[in-house]
């Protein structure tokens, strides 16, 4: 052992055996039983007498101290940045790597007034020395980042500076359940799902450097500023990032301001940043303080959580003004994607900000995705009571397709496309009260029944509107029109399935039940002038007569039917052509009959053609004039 550590080593038992010893009595003791165990412990050494090997312990504690100021001092007032030359910053870190162990070794001889003094200039000197390190890591982590293009992502080998992005088109006539337009559209964004992405935000060789330092300032007992100096400089190119994206800074007041086409662009925007930091930018940033704080978990983890709060806050913010913004029906289709988007993103939130730092984000997350789903729930009160209040004033022209049918339907379509979601929310929300459904509300999906509440709804509304109607016949091809929409609406598609088969065939039952009750109210009384009664009984004269008069009628009936339901619109082909068939089925033998029977009254004999007007194949062209009217509206 060297002489300056033998007398640290005689100072050390010294300063025991006065720190134990409360009286002369145990201070003679600890001496004895020291120098028993080691002859140098002798009773002379470690009296009083010895004062003198502390002083020469000081001195030696001294000497270290001062090669060491000179090692330190020579790189602390350098102009010249340390790490500028390898060899520099090598001798730099060993020598503050020496002035932490000489603390650490003396530390505990603190209450020594004159080892005291020389641990105030030891802690003196190592807080300029990492000032200087801090300076040095934060000079590293920009010019690193600047020689390195920080606004540059590879994939594959090449530049994806400008990342592709899709949207998904609608089917045409869907779009228009945004607003009810024909023209409108139900947005519905396409995330990206390639996120083979890796950022190496700084070279290898910049990373292992920084490491290196923040060890030594870790271990000097600055662990907390250098991750404020690296948080400071990573958060910088985080948001700036985001900011590339597109992403505006925006508070839940200017949120709420927006017109809802711009708002509709900042969703899109917020749905593409939000799974670029997520995928991308989030875990590079993770890997990199893994990396750079390699061994000190807590270091690494508050660091990341510095860097990357702001950014995540900032698209949380966002997504919580939408949740507690308008509940307009149209707006459904962008906060379902909001809700997807949140939803699908919860596991790389708790992935990445899975420490102690991070608890109240990992909360914030649940919630605002929570608060989207209420705010889906009140969208859909928001659509039921859109159609109870859906006034029943003016008729739609020649009993046509009413507005709030087409947009109801296409609008329920559109949405059942996010089936999942909806019944996710729904299953959560749970049941409310249904009056007027039977046992489905106990047997069926949360979602199931509350678009079967909506059906109910909209059939009401729609028998309240074919009450305008001033005639009969008229009012059932409005019931019949709307009853077929809404079948073919629900028939094939997401839909349907919820509402389930036997509501299918049971509306499809109500719509030919329409037909039925069109039928009788619209041809009866032309029906009835064809029958034969008693008027066989009558004598030739009068038969003739009768007969003529019953002909006369049935054309006069028969060209007005005609003329005023040729303006009627029945929207559907296949129903027009069903409508056209079982008219033809019971008008056309009841005609034949009849025009037989006519040409049979002798009295009429050779100049029945005089009176007969129609022949089979004119009833059925005149048939198929019918429900031809322009203005009925489109599907």
């Amino acid at each position: 052992m060297s002489e300056n550590g033998e007398e640290k080593l005689l100072a050390v038992a010294r300063h025991i055996a006065k720190t134990l010893g409360h009286n002369n009595t145990m201070s003679d003791d600890i001496f004895q039983i020291l120098s028993n165990f080691d002859g140098r412990f002798s009773r002379e050494n470690l009296s009083e007498k010895g004062a003198d090997a502390d002083s020469r312990a000081c001195a030696a504690l001294d000497h270290s101290l001062k090669s060491l100021d000179h090692r330190i001092s020579h790189h602390v007032s350098s102009d010249r940045p340390i790490w500028a030359d390898a060899a520099h910053a090598a001798a730099f870190l060993d020598a503050v790597d020496e002035l932490v162990a000489v603390v650490a070794e003396w530390n505990h001889l603190a209450s020594d007034k004159a080892v005291a003094a020389c641990l105030v200039r030891a802690e003196d000197m190592l807080q300029h020395a990492m000032f200087r390190l801090e300076d040095e890591f934060r000079t590293l982590m920009e010019r690193g980042g600047e020689s390195f293009g920080l606004t540059r992502s590879y994939r594959n080998g090449e530049s994806t500076e400008n990342m592709p992005f899709e949207s998904e088109e609608e089917d045409e006539e869907e779009d228009e359940a945004k607003n009810g337009g024909e023209e409108e559209q139900i947005p519905v964004a396409l995330p990206v799902t390639d996120f083979d992405i890796v950022i190496d935000a700084l070279p290898a060789g910049t990373i292992n450097d920084l490491h290196e330092i923040a060890k030594r300032m870790v271990a000097g007992g600055f662990g907390k500023e250098c991750s404020h100096v690296y948080s400071s400089c990573r958060r910088e190119f985080l948001e700036e990032s985001i900011s590339r994206l597109g992403l505006q800074k925006l508070s839940i007041e200017d949120v709420h301001k927006m017109v809802w086409q711009d708002l509709e662009d900042e969703i899109e925007k917020w749905i593409k940043a939000s799974n670029v930091a997520l995928k991308i930018l989030f875990p590079s940033e993770r890997r990199l303080c893994d990396r750079v704080f390699f061994g000190f978990a807590s270091a690494a983890d508050f660091s990341f959580m510095e860097v990357c709060r702001g950014s995540a806050i900032q698209l949380l913010n966002f997504a919580d003004a939408v949740a507690i913004g308008s509940r307009s029906p149209e707006r459904l289709f962008r906060i379902l994607d909001v809700f997807e988007t949140l939803r699908d993103l919860i596991p790389e939130f708790e992935a990445l900000f899975s420490d102690q730092f991070s608890v109240s984000l990992r909360n914030e997350v649940i919630t605002i995705w929570k608060r989207l789903g209420e705010s889906i729930r009140g969208i859909f009160m928001e659509l039921e009571n859109l159609i109870r209040r859906d006034p029943a004033k003016t008729a739609v022209p020649g009993g046509g397709l009413h507005p709030i049918t087409r947009y109801v339907m296409n609008y329920l379509r559109a949405a059942c496309r996010s089936r999942q979601s909806l019944e996710q929310v729904f299953e959560d929300y749970g049941l409310k009260e249904y009056p007027k459904l039977d046992d489905r509300v106990h047997s069926s999906s949360s979602l199931s029944v509350q678009m079967d509440w909506i059906m109910e709804l909209l059939e009401s509304n729609l028998e309240a509107k074919s009450k305008i109607y001033k005639d009969p016949a008229l009012c059932y091809v409005f019931l019949m029109n709307n009853g077929r929409y809404i079948v073919q609406k629900a028939k094939d598609s997401e839909l349907g399935t919820l509402l389930g088969d036997d509501w299918i065939r049971k509306h499809a039952a109500k719509v030919r039940q329409f037909h039925v009750h069109y039928q009788r109210s619209s041809w009866s009384r032309v029906l009835g002038s064809l029958k034969q009664d008693s008027t066989v009984s009558l004598p030739p004269n009068a038969l003739a007569k009768s007969m003529k008069e019953k002909l006369k009628s049935f054309n006069t009936m028969f060209d007005d039917i005609c003329k005023e339901q040729s303006s009627w619109f029945v929207f559907d082909e296949q129903l027009r052509e069903e409508i056209r068939i079982s008219l033809e089925k019971i008008l056309l033998p009841a005609y034949g009959n009849f025009v037989g029977r006519f040409k049979n009254v002798p009295e009429i004999g050779k100049h029945a053609d005089k009176y007969i007007k129609y022949g089979t194949e004119e009833i059925q062209a005149k048939l198929n004039e019918l429900f031809q009217g322009s203005s009925g509206g489109r599907k």
